[in-house]
């Protein structure tokens, strides 16, 4: 069982973590010719966010993000960004799955092979304890989860847009 003093530095880095992401946020932009987007809002605290993507076969070709709201919220868009953009449909589903389990185990950690997948999404681990914060940092993911399935729809699940019949 870790010591209170271990375990109080890492809630420190975990929280650095997303301080850092927060201020330095990485993929927010937007895309010239998106497949598929979605926007969502959190009523409980009025963060906001879209999220753009555009797909190559079954690859996550390019992600773009915007949006406003708690630094939790950001920090998770920005990982989010990090982990998923460029990788295939699969891997990025399976993260953002594996990341909605984190969030609602209420603030104990999952597996070793699933925290390890997870990368600096672990330091969200602590957020589930706070039910209020549960949707701030999922709220991105939600708006992912939509954007693929509209893009998949767009583009046939091909990745490229459908061809027409004459």
């Amino acid at each position: 069982m870790p010591n209170s003093a271990g375990s109080s530095a890492m809630e420190q880095l975990y929280q650095q973590v997303i301080l850092d992401h927060s201020k330095a946020r990485s993929g927010e932009g937007e895309l010239d010719s998106p497949h598929g987007a979605s926007f969502q809002v959190n009523p409980t605290c009025g963060d906001e966010c879209t999220v753009q993507v555009s797909l190559e076969g079954q690859r996550l070709a390019q992600l773009a993000w915007s949006g406003k709201g708690c630094s939790i919220s950001q920090a998770s868009l920005s990982l989010m960004y990090e982990m998923v953009d460029g990788e295939p449909l699969e891997q990025a589903e399976q993260l953002g799955e594996t990341f909605r389990e984190l969030i609602h185990n209420r603030g104990h950690e999952l597996t070793p092979e699933k925290m390890e997948l997870l990368e600096d999404l672990s330091a969200f681990t602590g957020v589930g304890r706070y039910s209020a914060r549960v949707k701030c940092a999922l709220l991105g993911w939600m708006a992912l989860r939509e954007a693929l399935a509209q893009a998949r729809h767009h583009t046939g699940a091909s990745g490229q847009p459908p061809q027409t019949q004459a």
